[in-house]
C-alpha cells in the first residue's frame, strides 16, 4: 500500500469503527476500489489499524479510564470482554475464514441494516441512564451480544449497542458503554493478531514500509475516530438508528454488486 491508500483506509476505519455500520465491510469496499492486493500484510493492517481508534476512546473518556478509584468500572469491562475472549480463542480460525468471505459481510451488513430500521421501536422505556447503574449481569449479557460481531459485517458497535438497549440502557449510555467495552475487546483481538503475525512471519513487521503504513494508518484512524464518536453520540440522541439502517442496506447492495461483477472475489 502507498501512503494515499493508507490514509484512505485510516479514514474509513476511523469513521466506521464506532458507528453501527461495519468497519470490516467498508474496508473491503475501499480496498477493492483501490485495487489493493489481499496479502498477509493487508489482512494484518485491517486489524492493527483499530489501535488508533481504540486510543481515541481512551483520550475522549480519559477521566473514566484513569480514575483508579472506580474499580467497579474496570471490573464491568473485564466481565463484558470475557465472552469475546473465550469465543475468539475457540473459533479464531473460523473467524479468519469468514473474514475472507465478502459475501458473508454483504449478507450480514444487509440483515443488520434491516434490524437497525426497527431498533428504536423495539426498545422503549429505557431505565438505565448512567454507567454506574449498569450491573455486572448487564455487562456480561452485553458482552455476549458483542460476540455476534465475530460474524464479519455485523458491526461490533451495532451488536453491543443493541445488546445494551436490550438491557434497558438509554441510547446515549448504550453507545458510551459500547465504546468503553471496545477498548479491552479490541486491544485483546489486535494484540493477539499482531503476536500471531509476528510469530508466523517475523519479517512482516521488520519491513520499514509496513511499519510506516501501520503508524500512518493508526494516526489517521485516531483523529477521525474522535470526530466520529462526538458526532455519533449527538446524532443518536436526536435521531436514533434508522438512518444508519438505510445506509447499511445501501452499502451492502454496493458490496453485492462488486461481488456480482467479479470486482471482489
Amino acid at each position: 500500500m502507498n501512503s494515499i491508500e493508507t490514509i484512505i483506509l485510516g479514514i474509513v476505519e476511523g469513521l466506521t469503527e464506532f458507528l453501527p455500520i461495519s468497519s470490516t465491510g467498508h474496508l473491503i469496499i475501499a480496498s477493492s476500489f483501490m485495487h489493493i492486493e489481499k496479502d498477509e500484510f493487508t489482512k494484518l493492517f485491517e486489524i492493527a489499524v483499530q489501535l488508533g481508534a481504540i486510543i481515541s476512546v481512551v483520550v475522549l473518556y480519559w477521566k473514566k479510564f484513569f480514575d483508579f478509584s472506580r474499580v467497579q468500572f474496570y471490573f464491568k469491562l473485564m466481565i463484558g470482554v470475557v465472552p469475546a475472549v473465550i469465543l475468539g480463542l475457540l473459533f479464531s480460525k473460523k473467524i479468519d475464514q469468514l473474514l475472507e468471505s465478502p459475501l458473508t459481510v454483504a449478507i450480514t451488513m444487509f440483515v443488520g441494516g434491516v434490524i437497525l430500521l426497527f431498533v428504536d421501536d423495539f426498545f422503549k422505556n429505557q431505565k438505565i441512564d448512567s454507567e454506574s447503574e449498569i450491573s455486572n449481569k448487564n455487562s456480561f449479557i452485553i458482552g455476549v451480544w458483542q460476540c455476534l460481531a465475530m460474524i464479519p459485517g455485523t458491526s461490533r458497535s451495532a451488536a453491543s449497542i443493541i445488546g445494551a438497549m436490550q438491557q434497558k440502557l438509554t441510547r446515549r449510555v448504550a453507545a458510551e458503554f459500547s465504546f468503553f467495552l471496545a477498548v479491552p475487546t479490541m486491544l485483546a483481538a489486535t494484540g493477539y493478531k499482531l503476536f500471531k503475525a509476528f510469530k508466523e512471519n517475523p519479517e512482516i513487521l521488520k519491513n520499514h514500509s509496513n511499519i510506516h503504513a501501520l503508524l500512518l494508518g493508526n494516526i489517521v484512524a485516531f483523529v477521525v475516530a474522535i470526530i466520529a464518536i462526538k458526532f455519533f453520540i449527538g446524532f443518536l440522541q436526536k435521531h436514533g438508528f434508522k438512518l444508519f439502517g438505510y445506509y447499511r442496506i445501501i452499502a451492502s447492495l454496493v458490496l453485492f454488486f462488486l461481488i456480482w461483477k467479479g470486482i471482489i472475489q
